[in-house]
């Protein structure tokens, strides 16, 4: 348990944090790779490049900071970071290291204002936030190792069949090299995928969603091509699938892991809503709740650009086909000529609050959505204005976890003083 007093310190701290909170963890993260360069097989470099990771961990600490007396608070958080821990691989000898560079970070942009008590109470607190993260994934790891067909670390799996989905994305139908088993999952985890990509030095890892039902003897990953473009490079590890990988070629995986799963118990309609390839995990919860729930009502709403680049769009389009109970709403922002012709949409544009309250029937239901951050926040914000109960919203950043709410207070990126 914290002290008064250092309660009180850390809880000073938070408008600085609030200020200089993406600075510290820019620095953060340049000690950290400077001194511990084999961290780097760890993190996804693209996210380092953009900030988003240091911005992730800057609302991190800024949430530790301001609920240190009720760290309950923060525990949804944790078991969300937990499980991307337990699926790279994050073992309980690395929260030192972290810790020692953090406090490092803290002192070498707020200079003389850390002062030895400000750092001596950061110190006591990062122990206790550390075994909350090392308890928590201590479980998650015995538990992904201990269950019917699951493994500790990476296991091979080979590529049994590659798909072509559309013309930016590729599924990959994954079997295990050994023959064995394989855990199950919870609709809409995820797996992390380790390449060692020729001509790079160091391992790369990304995380991708499971876009079929649980159950099958295979896995399927459904991987968009990330192309470069405004200034963003093109997506190491996402082209490397789609022009290196072939049939019969090994990825190594972590066993399932992640939060944003379909609650099963829920026998209200189901409302899906996806923009891009973040429909992959909401393909696999349409394609459980088919299966498992043959009575369930489930909207199916996905916005793409066109056809084109519209994915899985056959399979949903037969399963809604096959139940009745399934009802598949498209959106596209700029149809194709063919697209007209086949008369391959609902909606041409992007979902708004009237189109919205046409083809939802009830507001008491269940809300999923997954897609491009600009594609979720406007989501977000429709179903706020629909009265859905914030209980019934749920959703999933493919990357570091961000904010979906306008206006909500998180760490600022300012220059160091």
């Amino acid at each position: 348990m914290l002290s008064d007093k250092t309660i009180q310190i850390i809880k000073s701290t938070v408008p600085v944090l609030e200020i200089y909170g993406t600075a510290i963890t820019k620095r953060f993260y340049e000690l950290l790779f400077t001194r511990y360069p084999e961290l780097l097989n760890l993190f996804n470099h693209a996210n380092q490049r953009q900030g988003k990771q240091q911005t992730a961990l800057a609302n991190a600490v800024y949430a530790a900071a301001l609920h240190i007396d009720k760290l309950e608070m923060i525990l949804p958080a944790v078991k969300q970071i937990a499980h991307k821990h337990r699926s790279l691989g994050v073992k309980p000898e690395q929260y030192p290291i972290v810790g020692e560079m953090l406090l490092t970070a803290i002192k070498d942009v707020l200079g003389d204002a850390a002062t030895d008590e400000i750092l001596g109470a950061w110190a006591e607190a990062y122990g206790i936030i550390a075994k909350v993260f090392i308890d928590v994934e201590a479980d998650m790891y015995e538990a992904a190792e201990q269950q019917q067909g699951g493994w500790a670390d990476y296991r091979a799996f080979r590529v049994e069949r590659k798909v072509i989905e559309s013309d930016v994305i590729t599924s990959f139908y994954l079997v295990p090299q050994d023959g064995g088993d394989i855990a199950s999952f919870e609709p809409g985890q995820y797996v992390s995928v380790k390449v060692d990509i020729p001509g790079e030095a160091n391992t790369h890892i990304r995380q991708y969603s499971l876009s079929d039902a649980p159950g099958k003897p295979y896995y399927r990953i459904t991987v968009k091509r990330e192309e470069a473009q405004h200034g963003k490079p093109a997506g190491k590890v996402s082209v490397h699938l789609h022009e290196q990988v072939q049939c019969g070629d090994v990825l190594w995986l972590s066993a399932p892991a992640g939060e944003f799963t379909l609650d099963q118990q829920d026998d209200r309609p189901l409302v899906l809503m996806s923009g891009g390839v973040g429909q992959t995990p909401l393909v696999s919860m349409l394609n459980t709740v088919v299966e498992a729930s043959p009575g369930r009502r489930v909207i199916f709403i996905h916005a793409a650009q066109n056809g084109d680049v519209h994915a899985l769009k056959q399979q949903v389009k037969e399963l809604a086909v096959r139940h009745s109970q399934v009802a598949v709403h498209v959106v596209y922002d700029k149809p194709t000529t063919r697209d007209q012709e086949l008369q391959a949409y609902d909606k041409k544009g992007f979902i708004d609050l009237p189109w919205l309250t046409r083809v939802i029937p009830t507001t008491n239901a269940a809300f999923y959505f997954c897609g491009p951050v600009p594609f979720m926040r406007t989501m977000n914000s429709l179903l706020k204005e629909l009265g859905v109960n914030a209980a019934d919203i749920h959703y999933e950043f493919f990357g570091p976890a961000g904010s979906l709410e306008a206006g909500e207070v998180t760490a600022q990126t300012q220059p160091q003083p």
